[in-house]
């Protein structure tokens, strides 16, 4: 079951999505835009803050010019890069993470109020990134590790040792359900975890309403 961690704030309208790499976190994603709650997605943000012509292109290719071929990211060969040292992840992260903050909010901001009632904001890295100060409330998607591991290389065509790290490049679980508001245990099959998605979130619109 998804587990409160916290005392509900009163008003939830900016809610942060994370969880750890191939937790689940996308089909949580996916099950509420088909609800029709307004995402903004982080990721989808990223590949916007690269596209070519853009300030954080021309900075990548200044530090790490092999990367970038005829003005296009090669995001493989960058990601080799990244997460084989934390020194250059932190220097990709302070070309990116600063734009994508900020166009996060400003896209939040636009959504409510354009009339929603409230918003997702769907970020891997949301703690990483300090994102959680601006939101309301934090849904963490967990899954166990091995779990994590396995998908990980499925999907990405990864080998053990790269998916290792690619986990512990991130914020280790323990300390991210310590900071969620509520937590998902994507433990099961798919239909289990659409249930516990719905399940929430009709908590979550319901303590707003009797709020």
């Amino acid at each position: 079951m998804d587990r409160d961690r916290h005392s509900r704030p009163k008003a939830l309208r900016r809610i942060g999505l994370t969880g750890g790499i191939a937790s689940g976190k996308s089909e949580v994603s996916r099950r509420l835009a088909a609800r029709g709650v307004p995402i903004v997605d982080a990721d989808l943000l990223a590949r916007e803050a690269v596209a070519p012509g853009s300030s954080a292109l021309a900075q990548i290719a200044d530090r790490w010019p092999q990367v970038v071929r005829n003005g296009v990211l090669d995001r493989k060969a960058l990601g080799a890069i990244v997460f084989s040292s934390e020194e250059e992840r932190r220097a990709l992260e302070a070309i990116l993470h600063p734009w994508i903050r900020e166009e996060a909010l400003r896209r939040m901001d636009d959504w409510l109020a354009r009339g929603a009632e409230r918003v997702i904001y769907d970020a891997p890295l949301l703690f990483e990134t300090g994102a959680d100060a601006h939101v309301d409330a934090v849904i963490l998607v967990a899954a166990p590790e091995e779990a994590q591991r396995e998908r990980l290389m499925r999907r990405d065509g990864l080998d053990a040792a790269q998916a290792e790290a690619r986990i512990a490049a991130q914020m280790p679980l323990a300390e991210k359900r310590r900071r969620a508001t509520f937590v998902i245990e994507n433990d099961g099959d798919l239909e289990s975890l659409h249930r516990k998605v719905d399940a929430l979130w009709e908590r979550i619109t319901g303590c707003q309403k009797r709020g």
